[in-house]
């Protein structure tokens, strides 16, 4: 048996001479006589048999032929990218001196009988500070009117109300913390009177926020027993990591603040204000950030020959990407030099303390010495003298897919922590995902060639942003549009982040992450043409609402068939996996209430899809609009499923 071949290219002479004559019709209408008599046409056959000859010739070529051209231009594979999340460590009994959770610390998932368990690192020193209440004031959001202290009447019984004696929006209650607590968790165990009236005790218009020094920024509540202030119970407040001490009604403490929104379609508001007996604060637990990766610190690489172009192994393979570029440090008679890295040695000179660092394989490289035509040598970055050791102060090594944990996942820890009980990931892990594949490397080299990383086309924005963020999951370019509807000329790069599969999609899964989003704008910058206006955001995510009634087959229970139709329609309205071929949702594809019945029909076990209705849907306000049976999407926006209903009924037969 031969060897096989591989087929580079397998388009052959007709094929070059009909996307010849396609691209006359398109770019020269004028010229209609497209006979094989047409000189031109003739000319079109000519070069389409060259070009036949040389696609025949590189098919001739071998994959590791390939391979070294693509290594030529400069083609590197993909490092994984590390997902990330927040954990939060819980203490187990509120303490009065601070506790303190280092950087570098791991907590990971449970170990199985299949897998190895998932391992975090904590990125930074979290300091869970204790705290006690220290003021109690309230007030409106007019900032024209100070707040009023209410400490003293808080302490002497007098039971002192959160609100105006007829609650309205902007109302608030502050809560002032006898130190500040940047990214603790609080608690406040509060006594209340039942006065609350009107309210949703599990739906309170209400917002918890913290202030940072600049403004107010959001807090979240994790747990309140109170009912809205409505009984005795205990509040759980996540602090926001700015949160810092400041003066309020002439109290200096680490205010945080409970104010009244305006209520949301058909939620109750309060029509009496609470009041409160009694409060008490402490803190139980502080949130960080984690990264599913390793962090290496202070690894000594080897020792220099004092030759150009060296190259050392990392003990880690491989270093995630996304991260700050690497430092690398040589010992000298003056102490440790750092050396920056960079992309190419292409611009270094020979004072230059440049390196390369492929991350796929782990090994750090130092710039070459090229022989000149006219017989000199040239240094491309500076060489380390000889017998000078190298390190490597910190790296991370590890990354990929296999990080995109869900909620609740990681709660072990492998490096115990005195006062911490438990730790757990409230929020599912993103942004991990694997290393680009040889065979997906040789598809972007033409791609390379094309841009030579240059953005002018659509396509070289959606290309680059790839190369900036491997761990986006989708990148489209669109044109920007004015408020009436005409093209603006700026450019709008629309980027999808990767999120784990956990079922149903959370809205705020899909937020794109500051950090991303700056590397992309800096990477474009870098690479557009000059004039251009480019701006790096989210797609706009339009909900989709549907309302389906469905009669099931003999012997198929309704109670299993009502979440698997639900999880369907959550999968087809997917921005990630959804739409008609399984890729994510198109940009500005309209959703039509007709491919919901053909969805519907074909799970089995429906013997007919009686009703479907269609709704648009704000996952924001989690408003829902009129029934519609067309749902028109601009050119940036994606369909997002957001709280369908299926009802099942038993078949009549």
């Amino acid at each position: 048996m031969s060897l096989p071949m591989p087929n580079l290219d397998d388009r052959r002479f007709q094929d070059l001479v009909d996307e010849a004559k396609y691209l006359v019709q398109r770019n020269c209408p004028e010229w209609t006589d497209h006979n094989v008599s047409d000189p031109g046409v003739t000319l079109i056959e000519t070069f389409a048999q060259m070009v036949d000859q040389v696609l025949y010739r590189l098919n001739r070529v071998p994959d590791l032929h390939y391979l070294r051209f693509l290594d030529l231009i400069g083609v590197r594979l993909f490092a994984p990218t590390a997902a990330r999340t927040d954990v939060t460590f819980w203490l187990s009994a509120a303490r009065d001196v601070p506790v303190v959770v280092s950087a570098g610390k791991q907590v990971a998932s449970v170990r199985d009988e299949v897998e190895d368990p998932v391992v975090f690192t904590v990125e930074r020193t979290l300091t869970i500070v204790p705290c006690s209440l220290a003021g109690l004031a309230t007030g409106d959001a007019d900032p024209g009117v100070p707040p009023v202290d209410r400490t003293d009447e808080l302490l002497v019984g007098g039971e002192p109300a959160c609100f105006a004696e007829n609650p309205a929006p902007g109302d608030i209650v502050y809560f002032g913390l006898s130190d500040a607590v940047p990214g603790c968790a609080v608690l406040l165990r509060m006594d209340c009177e039942v006065e609350g009236q009107g309210v949703d005790p599990h739906d309170p218009p209400w917002v918890w926020e913290a202030w940072d020094g600049h403004g107010w920024a959001a807090g979240e509540i994790d747990r309140d027993s109170t009912g809205a202030f409505n009984r005795p119970g205990d509040v759980v407040l996540h602090v926001p990591p700015g949160h810092t001490a400041s003066v309020l009604a002439g109290r200096h403490a680490g205010w945080i603040r409970c104010r009244l929104t305006e209520p949301k379609q058909n939620q109750p508001f309060f029509q009496r204000s609470p009041r409160l007996r009694s409060v008490e604060a402490s803190t139980i637990g502080g949130t960080v950030g984690a990264v599913h990766a390793e962090v290496v610190h202070g690894e000594i690489v080897g020792t220099s020959d004092g030759l150009p172009g060296q190259r050392f192994p990392l003990g880690r393979r491989p270093v995630v990407a996304g991260g700050d570029e690497l430092i690398v440090e040589v010992s000298g008679p003056d102490g440790w030099q750092e050396w920056t890295e960079v992309s190419s040695f292409a611009e270094s000179g020979p004072e230059d303390r440049h390196v390369q660092l492929d991350r796929v394989a782990g090994e750090i490289a130092f710039g070459p010495a090229v022989r000149q035509p006219e017989g000199g040598v040239r240094y491309y970055g500076a060489v380390p003298a000889k017998a000078a050791a190298i390190r490597v102060p910190a790296y991370r090594a590890g990354g990929g897919r296999r990080g995109n944990v869900a909620r609740e996942v990681l709660e072990v820890q492998r490096d115990p922590i005195p006062f911490v009980s438990t730790v757990v990931n409230r929020r599912p892990a993103t942004g991990g995902v694997d290393g680009e594949s040889v065979r997906d490397a040789a598809v972007r080299g033409p791609l390379l060639l094309r841009t030579r990383d240059r953005a002018v086309t659509a396509e070289d924005y959606e290309q680059l942003a790839r190369e900036a963020a491997p761990e986006a999951a989708r990148v489209r370019c669109v044109p920007a549009h004015g408020p009436d509807g005409r093209e603006t000329g700026a450019i709008r790069v629309l980027v999808v982040p990767a999120v784990p599969d956990t079922g149903e999609l959370r809205f705020a899964t899909l937020m794109l992450d500051p950090g991303m989003r700056t590397r992309i704008e800096r990477y474009l910058d870098e690479r557009r043409c000059v004039g251009a206006l480019v701006s790096v955001e989210a797609p706009f995510y339009h909900g989709v609402t549907v309302v389906a009634r469905l009669r099931s087959r003999r012997r198929t229970s309704p109670g299993s068939l009502g979440p698997r139709a639900t999880q369907a329609l959550y999968d087809y309205f997917n921005p990630l996996t959804g739409g008609p071929d399984g890729d994510g949702w198109p940009f500005g594809r309209p959703v039509q209430s007709g491919e919901v019945f053909a969805v519907l029909q074909r799970l089995p076990g429906v013997e007919m899809v009686e009703d479907v209705r269609l709704f648009a849907a704000n996952p924001v306000t989690r408003e829902r609009g009129e029934q519609v049976d067309r749902l028109d999407l601009p050119p940036h926006a994606l369909a997002f499923s957001f709280g369908h209903q299926v009802r099942v009924r038993e078949s009549d037969r």
